[in-house]
């Protein structure tokens, strides 16, 4: 395998650093655990110490053994929407969209994609016929394209025959790329918590979450918290920046935090996501408040994460900007060792791969 190495970073997220390496194609997870003969849980989880450099090889189902009485767990309950629909663009070519982020006033952000690729030369005012009856009229650009070209991200009206989210139900899919093979459910792409449906692609750092991977943390006295971050399409080139994204972080979930770093607990964050949230509402002495608006927070070494002791992600693409965030928690020695351990060992990536858990 390739070593991971830091690679010059583009001028854009230039204070970003992302690591670079090769990805075996093979170790692209192209399909959910349940479809290769296992449990959500059963999938493998390297465990990083960042104190003392340790890597340690387990599964996520041990996740209790790694976790003490005290320590809280911080999930997001946003569900994932079926948020891809086929339409037919105003030249009577196929086209899909994918809803990205609801905005005020009942608007909503999507891309437009054409073969599989996004489609960077679509126009403000284009109406697009959606599959069951339902129209899309792009009105004003929100986000460029990769360089600044074309248009990433466009700001919608949707109409369709019967609320949004029964008409998603019934004529969308979930947001997939060409590493899966095969299509599955929307209940794939969905963790066990979620109860606020609302991501345009699933919080996958919890998909491995299981009612008995639950319970057993709540048994041994470990606490379970929610709060609500509701993600955008995540299909950015590399170096492209996280989009702004809607999040919640209620008093009682702040209250919890703080009590259990009081306390000496640790607080252990389910995905970038949760990072995300919470760092967009922690003061400079690591005091969590509630919040709730729209977060453009992006964490980087540069910027010391105040809100979480542990983290458990997934494994990310080479470049990715969320690898800032990684180094931001784990420090830039564990998180290449890490990297180059998952590669030599086999690990999955991606949203039906294996995980990371980095603790103190």
């Amino acid at each position: 395998m390739s070593p991971v190495t830091a690679t010059a970073p583009a001028p854009r997220l230039a204070a970003l650093r992302p690591l670079t390496f090769f990805l075996p194609p093979e170790l692209e997870a192209p399909s959910p655990p349940e479809a290769r003969g296992m449990t959500r849980d059963a999938v493998r989880m390297l465990v990083a110490g960042r104190n003392d450099g340790s890597l340690v090889h387990s599964h996520f189902s041990e996740l209790p053994r790694f976790l003490s009485e005290g320590d809280l767990v911080v999930l997001n309950t946003s569900g994932t929407l079926a948020a891809e629909v086929d339409g037919t663009g105003p030249d009577g070519e196929s086209v899909q969209v994918h809803l990205s982020s609801k905005l005020p006033a009942g608007l909503w952000t999507v891309e437009v994609r054409r073969g599989g690729q996004a489609h960077l030369d679509a126009e403000a005012g284009t109406s697009i016929r959606l599959a069951g009856g339902g129209q899309v009229t792009l009105l004003t650009a929100y986000s460029p394209g990769p360089g600044g070209s074309g248009v990433r991200l466009w700001v919608s009206l949707i109409d369709t025959p019967e609320p949004l989210f029964r008409f998603l139900a019934r004529f969308g899919r979930p947001i997939r790329y060409g590493y899966v093979r095969g299509s599955y459910p929307i209940t794939a792409y969905q963790n066990v918590y979620a109860t606020d449906p609302g991501s345009a692609e699933m919080p996958s750092a919890g998909r491995p979450f299981t009612p008995e991977v639950l319970t057993r943390l709540m048994s041994k006295g470990v606490g379970v918290a929610p709060l609500l971050l509701h993600t955008g399409v995540a299909s950015l080139e590399a170096n492209e920046p996280p989009y702004a994204e809607y999040f919640k972080v209620t008093l009682p979930t702040a209250h919890r935090i703080n009590d259990t770093r009081r306390s000496g607990g640790r607080v252990i964050g389910i995905g970038t996501t949760v990072v995300r949230a919470l760092e967009s509402v922690v003061d400079d002495h690591g005091r969590v408040h509630p919040g709730e608006g729209w977060t453009e927070t992006i964490v980087s070494p540069e910027r010391p994460v105040r809100s979480i002791d542990g983290f458990l992600t997934g494994w990310h693409e080479p470049e990715a900007s969320h690898l800032a965030m990684l180094e931001a928690i784990a420090g830039r020695p564990v998180l290449e060792a890490s990297y180059a351990a998952a590669l030599s060992e086999g690990y999955l990536w991606h949203e039906f791969g294996d995980v990371h858990l980095i603790l103190p």
